[in-house]
């Protein structure tokens, strides 16, 4: 049985989701909550197999923010958000702070409970109307910390020469990561590895 920690400031949604749980035999909601501080004793407490995370809470919490303190509070909870929200962006997001999975509550009720038994299998899990960057989120969830810098770099628009001698490589290494970048995220220059990462509100902190 597969306990669940439902989080979400609606109850009306949480009640249609705990209707869905109670209709799976391999399921069971062992408690919701509302807010993050709600969330994380709650974790802390009862340490749920997986948690069902929205990414607006009450109290003007962020689910994003959240994630990554699940991880501490549970950490072999599995950590899928649960949002009305199917931006590319915001998947991204969501994976990049600790999440396993992203369902859309478009076809949650349809498609939630077998998602959530795929958690099993390892790897990311994803509503259908994800589908078409579901490549590009597993692509851009597994850059290395030096692309990530790299990426970084390239987003700020310094010479490449400057962005090497701030990460303390050589230029030949700096172009390396960059074709690395351009290789996993599907750009075919840097101007358009540069348009992608943004359009995929990828590093929105970057310079």
């Amino acid at each position: 049985m597969r306990r669940i920690l439902l989080i979400d400031d609606h109850a009306i949604v949480r009640e249609g989701f705990k209707r869905l749980f109670e209709g799976a035999e391999d399921f069971t909601v062992v408690a919701e909550a509302t807010s993050a501080d709600e969330a994380l004793a709650a974790a802390r407490n009862l340490q749920p197999d997986i948690a069902v995370v929205d990414l607006n809470l009450g109290g003007g919490g962020s689910g994003l923010a959240l994630l990554p303190q699940l991880a501490v509070a549970a950490p072999a909870a599995k950590r899928v958000v649960l949002s009305m929200h199917d931006d590319p962006g915001l998947v991204l997001r969501a994976l990049d702070s600790g999440a396993h999975g992203y369902v859309t509550k478009a076809v949650a009720h349809d498609e939630l409970p077998a998602l959530l038994r795929r958690l099993d299998e390892g790897g990311v899990v994803l509503s259908s109307d994800l589908s078409r960057p579901a490549g590009q989120v597993r692509q851009a969830s597994s850059l290395t910390e030096r692309e990530r810098e790299t990426l970084r770099g390239l987003l700020s628009d310094r010479p490449p020469k400057a962005i090497a001698a701030d990460l303390g490589i050589s230029d030949k290494t700096l172009y390396r990561h960059r074709a690395n970048l351009m290789e996993k995220l599907g750009a075919r220059s840097q101007g358009d590895l540069v348009r992608i990462a943004r359009e995929r509100g990828l590093l929105l902190d970057a310079g």
